[in-house]
Formats: structure tokens, C-alpha cells, sequence
């Protein structure tokens, strides 16, 4: 009997003392001063110019001493980013786990401060201030410290005033013209196109007063001159503003593997052009597994990754972990990016895809904005019906619009359709007050 009241006894101990360590406001915490007596230290003296030549370089430290909480704590730091104007309830966390010390390369920096609303070009105000968390619970929460910065817009403008229009691009007109951009070559242009059986011809601010055809189909370009014949698919198309003269090749660019297709069963994902950056850009939703980058679904030319961050033909399978992306490759230097992502918007209803019988249909993000708020979709056909907007094809969250007025609302009142095409515009820059608009 005195062995099991003697077992009993020891399980209320360990009891009592599991409980007592459940919440940290049981503990006595010797330096009531921790707070006062820590403070977040900023090395650089401002203004801090930023230039998109220095991108990989260091543009601000910031560090701290370690605090004496007075007992052995296991802390974790975040260091909360915000316009000098705003309060932080907006800010930029950045968790810097327990290290004691936070860095950030120009790149980093530009695009928190623009993502923060920051004005490209001109010096603007932001602060920052340092946040200590033991079990949990915020210890440390320091006065802000302000530093001045100048941002740099990376966004290009490689828009022309020339386009493609036909039957096989747009109906003759129907809907804007299929845009060409500037290269790196004076009066060389080019498009990057999905074309449908037909004919096209190449104009100038989508008027007919400047328009070249090939008669002859030689591949010059002639004032005037007749359509040019083009069966369905996708095309890198190069018109030479110089020599007059064109041409059209077969051109995709897409992720293939175990991670997206088996490899081919299917087609490959592919990449579109982003004309604001100059790269290839998609969302995907990848498994886990491997996955390469190849051209016009073909092995003839494919890349896997050389060193980390850069594709090479002869490099190995890319490791993928499960989840959704925003993928990049520049094909200028061969690097690429998997950037993980929470959210895919779309579109679905019975105005659509009878409530998610069929896929919905996918914004992309607006690459023109340096940062996830914007998403836009294109040329989509509805159905009288009801639609609503929703996140990666499920209902854990999704928008609907209670009032009619354009402002989302979570699990809103579906959103009434007449039969048509629409383009789209999810606007999440305000997270409290997200909008949505039709054209």
C-alpha cells in the first residue's frame, strides 16, 4: 500500500509541475527591466539609396544584445517593417527565430518597402521595431526606430506599339491585339503568342494605317502585303523592323516531372512571358517529387538545375515539396525561382464550371505590382448564372459580394452573371476591404 500512495504522490508532482509551466505568466521573471533594457540597433546611418545594381548586396543591419530574462529562455525574435505613417498592424513580419542579428540585401529591402506602399524612386520614411517571444508570450516589444529609404522600381516597360491581328489571333480586331516587345536589339520586336488555325498580319497602334502581310511568303515583311497562314499553337514571332523581315517559330516553355505530369502523360505546365520583367512566370501546384524545365514539350532541349539557383541542360532533376509556386526562369542569365505561395484565386460557379464540376477559371498575378495583391483574368466567357472568387479550387476560403457594391466579402452572396466575356481584377491590397471590378 505505501508503494502505490508513494506512486500516486510522485504522478501529482509531475502533474503540478507540467501545469505550472503551461503558461510563462507562472513563472517568475527575475528582470522586470527586459523590455526597457533591450533595444534594437540599426548600423546603417540613413538616407539608404537603394539600386537595383546592388541587388545581392547588404543594404541594412539591424542586431541586438541578448536580454537577460532573467531565467534560461528559449526566445524568438521578429522584426515588424512599416511605413512611418502606418501603426503596424500592416507591417512586414519578418521572423528572425533566435538569432540576434537580422540583414537584408537590396533586393529584399526594395521589395518589402514597395510592398509596404512605398513610392519607386522617392525617399520614403519607414520604421521598424524588434518583438521577443518566450513561450509564446511577447516579452519585448521596442520602440521603433526610423531610417529613410530610397526604392527602385524593377518593373520594365518593353511595350511597342505594334501588334499581331487576325483570324488567328483575334478575330480581325475583335479583342485587343496580340502585344510585341522590345529586345535588346534596336527595331527587333518580339511576341511570344498561342495562335489558333487562320491568318495574321502585323499592325501599329491597332489601326490599319501601318500594317505588313508577306506576299510571297518569303518571310519579308511587305507594306500592305497579304495574310500570313498559321496553323494552332504556340509561337515565338520576331518581326524586324529594320531588314523587314519575320519570323514564326514554335516556342513553350514548360515544367515537366513527376512533380506535375508523370513525366509527360500530360502536357507540360507552361511558362507565359512576363514583359515587366523580362522572364517566364507561371503558378503551379506541384507534389512532391522532381521536375525539369524543357521546351515545345520535347526532350530536344531541356534544363535541369547546374548549381543551386541556375539551369543548365545537362543539370540534374529539381526536388520539389509539395505545395503551390510562383515559378520563374530567365532565360537571358538560365536562373529560375520557386517561390512558395498561400494563394491561387479563380473563378467558378454555375456561371462557369457548375460550381467546381470543371477547373476553375485561374487568375494571375498582375507581375506590373511588385508583390501578390493584384490578380487578374483575361477574356473569360460566362454563362447567366452566379459565380463567386475562391482560393486553390477549395471552400476553406472563398469571396462573395453581399452588397453588390464591389467589396468582397468572406463566404459573400454569390455574384449574378449575364452571359458574356469578362476580364477580371481581385484587388487584396486593402486585406480588411478586398475588391473586385469587371470590364
Amino acid at each position: 500500500m505505501k508503494k502505490i500512495i508513494n506512486s500516486l504522490f510522485a504522478i501529482i508532482l509531475v502533474s503540478i509541475g507540467f501545469t505550472s509551466c503551461e503558461d510563462l505568466s507562472d513563472r517568475v521573471i527575475i528582470n522586470s527591466d527586459v523590455e526597457a533594457t533591450t533595444e534594437l540597433i540599426i548600423q546603417q546611418t540613413s538616407p539608404i539609396v537603394l539600386l537595383e545594381a546592388n541587388e545581392e548586396e547588404i543594404a541594412l543591419n539591424t542586431n541586438w544584445a541578448e536580454p537577460d530574462f532573467g531565467f534560461n529562455a528559449a526566445p524568438n525574435y521578429k522584426l515588424l517593417i512599416d511605413l512611418a505613417t502606418g501603426d503596424f498592424s500592416n507591417a512586414k513580419i519578418i521572423d528572425a527565430g533566435d538569432n540576434l542579428e537580422k540583414s537584408f540585401n537590396t533586393l529584399e529591402l526594395n521589395a518589402i518597402a514597395l510592398g509596404l506602399g512605398a513610392e519607386a524612386d522617392v525617399a520614403s520614411d519607414l520604421k521598424i521595431k524588434l518583438q521577443g517571444f518566450v513561450g509564446g508570450q511577447l516579452l519585448i516589444n521596442t520602440d521603433a526606430k526610423t531610417i529613410n529609404i530610397t526604392t527602385y522600381s524593377s518593373i520594365l516597360d518593353l511595350s511597342t506599339r505594334w501588334g499581331i491581328v487576325g483570324s488567328a489571333a483575334n478575330d480581325w480586331g475583335a479583342t485587343p491585339d496580340l502585344p510585341f516587345y522590345t529586345t535588346s536589339t534596336a527595331g527587333v520586336l518580339v511576341a511570344y503568342v498561342n495562335l489558333i488555325d487562320g491568318e495574321i498580319k502585323f499592325r501599329e497602334d491597332s489601326l490599319w494605317t501601318n500594317n505588313y502581310g508577306d506576299t510571297g511568303v518569303d518571310g519579308t515583311l511587305d507594306a500592305g502585303g497579304d495574310n500570313i497562314a498559321v496553323s494552332a499553337g504556340s509561337y515565338k514571332i520576331t518581326m524586324n523592323l529594320t531588314a523587314l523581315t519575320y519570323s514564326i517559330e514554335d516556342f513553350s516553355l514548360g515544367i515537366v516531372g513527376s512533380a506535375y505530369n508523370n513525366w509527360g502523360a500530360t502536357p507540360d505546365f507552361a511558362l507565359t512571358y512576363d514583359s515587366y520583367s523580362d522572364q517566364f512566370r507561371g503558378i503551379v501546384k506541384l507534389e512532391d517529387g522532381e521536375m525539369k524545365f524543357r521546351m515545345n514539350n520535347d526532350w530536344g532541349t531541356a534544363y535541369g538545375e547546374g548549381s543551386p539557383g541556375f539551369l543548365d541542360t545537362s543539370g540534374g532533376n529539381i526536388a520539389t515539396t509539395a505545395g503551390r509556386y510562383i515559378v520563374t526562369v530567365n532565360l537571358n542569365d538560365l536562373s529560375y525561382s520557386l517561390q512558395p505561395i498561400d494563394n491561387i484565386w479563380g473563378l467558378v460557379g454555375s456561371a462557369y464550371n457548375n460550381w467546381g464540376a470543371t477547373p476553375d477559371a485561374i487568375f494571375s498575378r498582375d507581375w506590373s505590382q511588385p508583390n501578390d495583391d493584384i490578380w487578374i483574368l483575361n477574356n473569360v466567357t460566362l454563362l447567366d448564372g452566379e459565380y463567386k472568387f475562391r482560393s486553390n479550387e477549395a471552400w476553406a476560403l472563398s469571396y462573395g459580394d453581399n452588397g453588390a457594391d464591389g467589396t468582397l466579402e468572406t463566404d459573400g452572396g454569390n455574384i449574378p452573371a449575364t452571359a458574356g466575356t469578362y476580364s477580371f481584377v481581385l484587388d487584396f491590397s486593402d486585406p480588411a476591404n478586398p475588391t473586385y471590378t469587371i470590364n
